[in-house]
């Protein structure tokens, strides 16, 4: 029982309480005809991932970019864990060289091993705040991730070792907060960012595996 325990707890650790990589804008630099990001990234946070995106620059009375991102753990077996999120950020705050941004995503997560397979709906809300250069930028960070309802489906092995499992819907399956700092580079159209940071279980009372995260990325405007 004691085995099994671990295993689920492990899945739904590396599922559903990790903080996906994101779009990170340099709105100074962004120009009005530009209207194409490409992201290219690779961050850990549980685990070491690769990540691509792409978001749509809107023309609208406040900055606006649509997001669709994809990012999967770099494992043995391709896709049998992934994460995707769609949704999008806006400038709300722009004084001078201060600015702030507001991201919402809309997430599903994958995550599989040899005694389940768990599929989670969830979202992710954060603000961004800093101090924006054309050429460069630092800003601090802080959002909440949360996994809203998880399909579990066990594996005949799982049933072996507990017939009496249930495969189905678990609501809710819990959330993390996040903080950090994040950092950014303008090389003509493409920008290097760096993101560091800490997440926090909503409980505040456990801390996750990892309790940290990392991300490099890079961005092409076009």
């Amino acid at each position: 029982m004691k085995k099994i325990t671990y295993f689920v707890l492990a899945a739904i650790l590396t599922c559903l309480f990790n903080n996906s990589f994101a779009q990170n804008i340099n709105w100074r630099n962004l120009q009005p005809a530009q209207k194409h990001i490409i992201t290219l990234n690779a961050n850990f946070d549980n685990a070491f991932a690769l990540g691509i995106g792409y978001g749509y620059h809107l023309k609208s009375r406040l900055p606006l970019v649509l997001n669709l991102e994809y990012s999967m753990p770099m494992g043995n077996t391709p896709f049998d864990d992934l994460k995707t999120k769609i949704g999008g950020q806006m400038e709300v705050y722009a004084n001078k060289n201060f600015s702030t941004t507001i991201k919402a995503y809309g997430i599903i997560r994958r995550f599989q091993n040899d005694m389940t397979r768990l599929v989670n709906f969830g979202s992710e809300f954060s603000a961004v705040s800093g101090y924006y250069k054309q050429k460069w930028y630092v800003a601090g960070e802080i959002g909440f991730d949360k996994a809203i309802v998880t399909h579990v489906k066990h594996s005949t092995l799982m049933k072996e070792y507990n017939p009496s499992v249930v495969t189905g819907w678990y609501l809710p399956t819990g959330g993390n907060f996040f903080y950090g700092v994040q950092s950014g580079l303008t090389l003509g159209k493409s920008d290097l960012n760096l993101r560091i940071g800490k997440t926090l279980t909503q409980d505040f009372k456990t801390k996750p595996l990892v309790p940290f995260y990392f991300q490099l990325g890079w961005n092409k405007r076009f």
